[in-house]
């Protein structure tokens, strides 16, 4: 072979090389584009096809540890939100046993007052109980003009075994918002409190925080604790919990159909056989667990969300409701009802006391305020205004007083 054969042979060579590369190259770029177009939809399928664009620096990552002081940007960010991901109504999830019927039904009465966008209650509740709850609903239903619809729905556990040592964990029938997502399959989210909160501003900004979640997460909660040098899970649990302090399940934005996808209710059990003899407070111990192991499903809120007395009592460590003030208060540990915290205590009296229907800057507002006025020499009665900022901010905005 000549030299000169040489060379067309290597030129030719070089001249097929260089086109196959170039289909190489061209398929592998429109595959990729093709898979971030899919990842994209993907994306925008898990937030239920909503209309605007998702801004990636709204959507919040909480890699597990980062849990201190969502506020003042954060929170301005939020009212700016509309509520395009959940619809139009709000879902209110309670659990109710034993002698929870008049705490639960403050509770629903604060929820009924602060909401203006359709509301619907589910109230799972012992037998004795289901009839008194159904008779005053009712008679709210119509005293508001319909502005509320509700079901109430017997408890139940849809487990085989010792359905009683469920029923048992911690306080009553309270491990039946594990089963949320197996009991309720027909619902897509739902906003669960315990018996003893009551809101104090309105609904629609907790609701909101469901927009504010990315795709992955399925669930929201607040701290346990905002001081570490108080908290009670890095100082005192034997099992595995949530960042560095652990958070509180009291008030809990539940996305049920992601729950269902996460296979949620599969890692109750195992987890509760393993950890069964080291747990302190029961499903809250549990849901630790749970997102101990999946932090990057779970989304973390301010905690105005969830104000308890661990916030005040020793010193004003909420950030949120200093600035904004308290949205849902949780009184924990009895304190609606024991002397201990005098503040908890007047809040719920002036809730208590309150006739759906009448005027609330009267009769909710100024007795709240005169009722914290008496509890100046405790610490949480020294920030007493943080109590009553939602509450006239939202009647002077909707009743214009």
């Amino acid at each position: 072979m000549t030299m000169k054969s040489v060379s067309r042979f290597v030129v030719i060579f070089l001249i097929f090389s260089a086109v196959f590369l170039y289909i190489i190259t061209k398929f592998m770029n429109s595959s990729e584009a093709r898979y971030s177009h899919e990842i994209v939809w993907t994306d925008v399928l898990n937030y239920k096809n909503r209309k605007e664009p998702i801004v990636v620096a709204e959507l919040q990552s909480n890699k597990g540890s980062d849990m201190q002081n969502y506020d003042g940007e954060f929170e301005s960010r939020l009212h700016t939100h509309k509520n395009s991901v959940q619809g139009s109504q709000i879902v209110l999830a309670v659990v109710a046993c034993g002698d929870r019927l008049s705490e639960t039904l403050v509770m629903i009465k604060s929820a009924i007052l602060f909401t203006q966008k359709p509301l619907n209650f589910i109230v799972l509740a012992d037998d004795p109980l289901i009839p008194s709850f159904k008779e005053k609903l009712n008679e709210w239903k119509d005293s508001t003009n319909h502005s509320f619809t509700f079901k109430v729905l017997p408890i139940t556990f849809p487990l085989q075994g010792n359905t009683d040592e469920w029923k048992k964990l911690f306080k009553p029938c309270a491990s039946q918002r594990l089963f949320l997502p197996t009991v309720l399959n027909d619902v897509d989210s739902l906003l669960y409190v315990d018996t003893d909160t009551l809101f104090l501003g309105p609904l629609e900004d907790v609701w909101r925080h469901f927009d504010l979640m990315n795709s992955s997460q399925i669930a929201a909660l607040t701290p346990e604790h905002e001081d570490p040098n108080t908290g009670w899970y890095n100082r005192f649990a034997k099992h595995p919990y949530y960042g560095h302090l652990g958070v509180n399940s009291g008030v809990m934005l539940m996305n049920l159909t992601r729950m269902r996808a996460f296979s949620w209710t599969s890692y109750v059990v195992p987890i509760y056989k393993e950890y069964k003899l080291k747990i302190t407070w029961g499903d809250q111990d549990i849901i630790n667990i749970i997102f101990h192991f999946h932090p990057d499903k779970l989304y973390i809120y301010p905690c105005r969300y969830n104000y308890r007395p661990d916030h005040c009592m020793y010193m004003s460590v909420c950030k949120s409701a200093e600035s904004q003030g308290v949205a849902v208060l949780h009184g924990s540990r009895g304190s609606f009802h024991a002397e201990k915290q005098p503040a908890f205590q007047a809040v719920y009296r002036a809730m208590e006391e309150y006739q759906l229907g009448s005027d609330p800057y009267t009769n909710l507002f100024l007795t709240t305020r005169n009722y914290l006025e008496q509890t100046t020499s405790t610490n949480c009665g020294k920030i007493q205004h943080i109590f009553t900022q939602a509450m006239q901010h939202f009647i002077q905005k909707t009743y214009g007083r």
